[in-house]
């Protein structure tokens, strides 16, 4: 993986970010809950993604992974939660417009997330996200390392949502430990499960 190239995200690649997401992440527990319409699923769920990114984009990162066919192989969206997050423009009004009649459901997936989250400063790694067809190369955990190393450099740690347990695997690998409470619920029992990466 030396020739890798991991580049950051230009703004107006974030909406081509989120659709890449989605795509990868089409197949989660947690997409099928919050978008249960197949043929709405994917372009919800894109719009939802790149809302997310515009927040990391301005306080965090997004680092990405050209395809030689175009698009991404791979792509990592990080928060800045060392200082707080700004409040994103009209965030609801616009998650109402992605979200439609599905808003309530993504309205439980942030309560969730938010009672949940870690109090102490960290980077967070909200999305980690690798095309279907480029899984099982490493780019997902050359993403991870791109970042961590310079996390270490600093002494900051690094908190994630895990989807599901080859992912928690997959992380563990890369320095994540599980948290109290480890397992979280979707109120359909879709789990997501916490994990932190100590600063070194």
């Amino acid at each position: 993986m030396s020739d890798l190239v991991i580049r950051q995200a230009r703004q107006d690649e974030i909406p081509a970010v989120g659709a890449m997401v989605s795509n990868a992440f089409d197949d989660l527990a947690a997409n099928h809950y919050l978008v249960p319409v197949p043929a709405e699923r994917e372009k919800v769920m894109a719009g939802f993604f790149a809302l997310e990114s515009e927040t990391a984009f301005k306080q965090g990162r997004i680092d990405v992974v050209d395809h030689p066919d175009g698009g991404y192989a791979a792509a990592a969206v990080w928060f800045d939660r060392v200082t707080d997050l700004p409040e994103a423009e009209a965030y609801m009004d616009r998650l109402g417009a992605i979200a439609g009649e599905h808003l309530e459901r993504f309205g439980a997936l942030g309560e969730l997330f938010e009672k949940n989250h870690p109090q102490d400063p960290h980077w967070h790694l909200a999305f980690l996200a690798v095309r279907p067809s480029e899984q099982g190369r490493g780019l997902g955990g050359a993403l991870m390392e791109h970042v961590h190393a310079e996390l270490d450099a600093d002494g900051v740690p690094a908190y994630l949502e895990a989807t599901n347990e080859n992912n928690v695997r997959l992380y563990r690998r890369h320095g994540y430990q599980p948290m109290d409470p480890f397992q979280i619920y979707l109120p359909d029992g879709t789990a997501f499960y916490r994990m932190w990466r100590a600063g070194s």
